[in-house]
């Protein structure tokens, strides 16, 4: 266990969250899914082919991550808490162990391969909980609007203001029909009440999604809440995305030394302990759509 943690410091003493929630009353071809499950081989014999007989899964826990291939995304699938988990990470590349949907989540194309993925697992899903984690997300290009590429500013708009919402609504309607209960994770950030000039469309994207998971939560606690919807900024973290930030020129982000004084400063977090925190979070009783900021500023 951990203490003193950004967790325990984001709670009051009556438990509730530095929450930013503003309180108010076709066709899609099939995409593969890279199994990891157990299986028995009977070897070869003479002219015998070789086959493999593949036994069902079954698990109390359903969990997908986006961006789970590095970062936070990564770190999150490794610290899932549940023992009784089938981990599927959702990004370009493979997490060495777990179970894989290759999509690259900046071209629309990929999204209904995704939704395909969301509606085919849970169909039969008969467990405890199912979880979707969306952790993807970019900074690149960094640079000023109307200065940087065309297609890598569309790009960026794609993944980190749209895809949240179209895959966040696919899940959701994945996940009507049955009777586990299930959760929305969406991984913010800062800049989505901060003015970082150089991030224009990362700033705006995560505001898009912090307000998405604020309306989208308050209407499922109108259905019922069976379903919970969290948006979490995990604070200043030591991923690669940390490195292109120190790596941009001042000219093209103004912040720069801001930033390369946070990790000389020790101010940065390690994924494993955000990730930690962001599913001590699943427990807590927040508001469906609680949007909640981990970062502590440093005296």
């Amino acid at each position: 266990m951990h203490t003193a943690s950004a967790v325990d410091v984001a709670f009051n003493r009556e438990g509730e969250g530095r929450s930013r929630h503003p309180r108010a009353t076709g066709s899609c071809a099939p995409a593969e899914v890279i199994p990891l499950r157990a299986f028995s081989h009977e070897p070869p014999t003479g002219s015998r082919p070789h086959w493999v007989s593949y036994t069902p899964v079954v698990v109390a826990n359903l969990v997908f991550i986006t961006g789970g291939s590095s970062g936070i995304g990564a770190a999150m699938a490794r610290a899932v808490p549940y023992s009784d988990a089938r981990v599927i990470s959702i990004s370009r590349r493979a997490l060495t162990g777990y179970e894989h949907h290759e999509a690259d989540l900046s071209d629309p194309a990929a999204w209904c391969g995704v939704a395909d993925l969301f509606a085919r697992e849970v169909k039969d899903f008969a467990g405890e909980r199912v979880i979707f984690v969306h952790s993807a997300g970019t900074l690149r290009p960094i640079g000023f609007a109307g200065e940087v590429s065309t297609d890598d500013y569309v790009r960026q708009v794609l993944l980190n203001s749209a895809s949240p919402q179209v895959l966040g609504d696919a899940f959701l309607r994945a996940t009507r029909e049955i009777q586990a209960e299930c959760h929305v994770v969406m991984i913010t950030s800062g800049a989505a009440f901060t003015v970082f000039e150089g991030w224009s469309a990362y700033c705006a994207g995560k505001a898009a999604m912090d307000q998405w998971v604020r309306t989208a939560g308050a209407e499922q606690s109108r259905r019922g809440g069976r379903c919970r919807l969290l948006a979490v900024a995990p604070g200043i973290v030591e991923t690669a995305m940390q490195e292109d930030i120190r790596a941009a020129s001042s000219g093209d982000f103004p912040s720069v030394e801001m930033f390369v004084d946070f990790r000389d400063k020790g101010h940065t977090r390690e994924p494993e302990q955000a990730a930690r925190e962001i599913w001590s979070l699943l427990g807590r009783d927040l508001e469906n759509g609680a949007v909640i900021d981990l970062y502590v500023p440093s005296d």
